[in-house]
């Protein structure tokens, strides 16, 4: 008898083990600390996900009469998530025309890869594009790279602590119209959608929704007026009903195009640009957000 309680509670010991929550302490942490040492300011970690952005504040950015808030479309930011015993970084810089070859140059000399380069905005004076990038390794190395890129710009690379926001009475009725709430960042009212039906993979590791697969609506209010801008995450043959939905309530498809290399399942991404009444364009936005997943 007792043999067999020994050896049943050996057996229990080897299964307990075996199970996720005791294999998670074998898993390798994300060397936070090493990131944000490379990077020269501190990010903000998202389950497994640490995040360190980068707004544009140095730039004067203007669509005709209304001028661009960082919040709203200039903010750089790289991601990064553990994957075995190596990283995954992914995001996206914001540059100047004549800063996008030289910054592209220093990303493929640290070893991280460029994956896209677009317009999110239209009509925007100076002219302002987006490097997307992707890499696999040490994450401080990664993150030496992508600050080296950054030291090629403008950026300011100094982070300046932020004060708390309060929400205007418009944005309770636009989380009512797209189904979602939304906080304040950077005087910018921000809608964060998220994909939970569609699990994107790149490098061999799946990347978290918060690690830009989702669909970001950002409001930058005026009055009773917005300017908008974000994209869509799209599965392909959504790209199309999106389009005209978008399109039907007077909302500007500013650019098509993919964020990685080698992700499935194939994903589209699709920014969009407007100004006008806020409620309008939320119902808008929300008539194409009606068309995702149908």
């Amino acid at each position: 008898m007792k043999c067999d309680r020994l050896v049943s509670g050996l057996l229990l010991g080897v299964i307990l083990l075996a199970t996720p929550v005791f294999a998670q302490s074998n898993v390798q942490r994300l060397n936070t600390d090493g990131i944000a040492k490379a990077m020269g300011r501190e990010g903000e970690l998202t389950g497994e996900m640490y995040k360190v952005s980068f707004p544009r504040s140095d730039l004067t950015v203007k669509v005709k009469n209304v001028a661009i808030k960082p919040a709203l479309a200039l903010m750089g930011w790289a991601g990064f998530i553990k994957s075995g015993s190596t990283a995954i970084t992914y995001g996206d810089l914001v540059v100047l025309e004549d800063e996008i070859n030289p910054v592209i140059s220093k990303l493929e000399e640290g070893g991280v890869e460029v994956s896209a380069l677009h317009n999110h905005l239209l009509h925007e004076t100076p002219r302002i594009m987006y490097i997307h990038f992707v890499g696999t390794g040490n994450e401080a190395e990664m993150a030496k790279a992508i600050r080296d890129a950054l030291a090629l710009t403008k950026t300011p690379l100094v982070s300046v602590a932020s004060k708390p926001e309060t929400k205007p009475e418009i944005a309770t009725e636009i989380e009512r119209i797209i189904g979602y709430q939304g906080s304040m960042g950077g005087d910018v009212f921000h809608i964060t959608v998220p994909r939970n039906e569609v699990h994107v993979m790149t490098m061999g590791t799946m990347l978290p929704g918060s690690m830009g697969m989702n669909t970001p609506f950002n409001f930058q209010l005026d009055g009773k007026n917005a300017a908008i801008s974000g994209d869509f995450m799209l599965l392909p043959a959504e790209l199309n009903p999106v389009i005209k939905a978008l399109r039907a309530n007077g909302i500007e498809v500013a650019s098509i195009h993919n964020h990685l290399l080698d992700n499935q399942p194939p994903m589209v991404f699709m920014h969009f640009w407007a100004y006008g009444d806020a409620i309008s364009l939320a119902k808008g936005l929300k008539a194409a957000l009606d068309r995702v997943g149908s």
